[in-house]
């Protein structure tokens, strides 16, 4: 399996020590605060419920929707769904999509956000980010729109990944995935810091949505899940608030880091910037008991996402100061 941000267990075993500031995943630190569940959740069988679609639906503005246990079941799984294939997948960004592609007699190739537009004509498939993991790269919807169509009318397919689109909801393509061609993966887990749910949605043609839910199988997303995601996904208050919070401690993030020379780009939940010597920066840090995520290959670099609390952020601050003192 490829690597991935939270991997505390992994730093504490390396580092020998517990007390970390997970700065590894640009996740939300301030989840939903989870609901009481009624009993039935735990002891039926997930059978899927409508009440969640419609919620998805009326949140993200997509006429239709499939759940799945996270956007990763999708990404697994999409490349099963079409025979052997030319696929480009943006590069750098979520390597699970050039890692899924890979398989299934496929032929991958990487392409530079510049680059896509050239790669249109001589793929069956293209995948993008937006806006992009690590880098915060994003892709006007115009421009998607148009890829989509081109792609759609010879059977092709643009896969549009906006895991981290609640902070940028302008960018999303959500109420256009029906038309032919567009699939869009949404994510429950970042924006709403509940990664643990492991739930995500499609948006698609139906066919498509069709096809995936019979591979993916019955009983694909939990009771708990599909229960504690609907009340979130109407908590209109709580959204509005979160955006704002959101917003300004990603402001905060962008002034820190500019305030020690780092000039990083990325969303509000997390902050990447090419860094000259990321092997050096993330032992430093987390030897203060910093854990941020290293990129360590093509995108040499380090991405950061938001400390829980007026203490994480002193210790990134500190950290940060003895980097730049050194």
């Amino acid at each position: 399996m490829l690597e991935h941000g939270g991997n505390l267990r992994a730093a504490a075993q390396l580092y020998g020590r517990d007390d970390w500031v997970d700065l590894s995943t640009g996740i939300n630190p301030h989840a939903y605060p989870v609901p009481a569940l009624p009993a039935n959740a735990w002891h039926r069988l997930p059978e899927p419920d409508p009440g969640l679609v419609a919620a998805a639906c009326a949140y993200y503005g997509a006429p239709d929707l499939l759940p799945v246990a996270g956007t990763q079941a999708a990404i697994q799984a999409l490349p099963r769904l079409r025979g052997p294939s030319r696929v480009t997948v943006s590069a750098p960004s979520y390597a699970e999509h050039a890692h899924a592609w890979s398989k299934h007699g496929h032929t991958l190739r990487l392409a530079s956000y510049a680059g896509l537009d050239e790669a249109i004509e001589d793929s069956d498939v293209v995948v993008v980010v937006n806006p992009n993991n690590p880098t915060g790269e994003t892709v006007a919807p115009e421009h998607l729109l148009a890829w989509a169509r081109r792609l759609g009318a010879r059977g092709g397919w643009l896969v549009v990944d906006e895991a981290f689109g609640d902070t940028s909801p302008s960018l999303s393509l959500a109420a256009h995935a029906a038309q032919p061609g567009l699939i869009v993966l949404r994510s429950v887990g970042k924006f709403f810091g509940l990664a643990g749910l492991r739930l995500g949605f499609v948006g698609a043609e139906r066919p498509t949505l069709h096809a995936l839910a019979d591979l993916l199988g019955p009983w694909a997303v939990s009771g708990p899940a599909q229960a504690i995601a609907q009340q979130a996904l109407r908590d209109t208050a709580w959204q509005q608030d979160t955006q704002a919070a959101l917003g300004a401690a990603g402001r905060r993030m962008r002034a820190l880091l500019q305030s020690h020379g780092i000039a990083a780009a990325g969303t509000p939940l997390f902050h990447w910037w090419p860094e000259v010597r990321p092997e050096a920066f993330h032992t430093h840090m987390a030897r203060r008991g910093v854990w941020c995520r290293l990129f360590a290959e093509a995108a040499r670099g380090i991405r950061i996402g938001l400390p829980p609390d007026e203490a994480g952020w002193q210790r990134l601050e500190r950290a940060l100061q003895e980097w730049s003192n050194r």
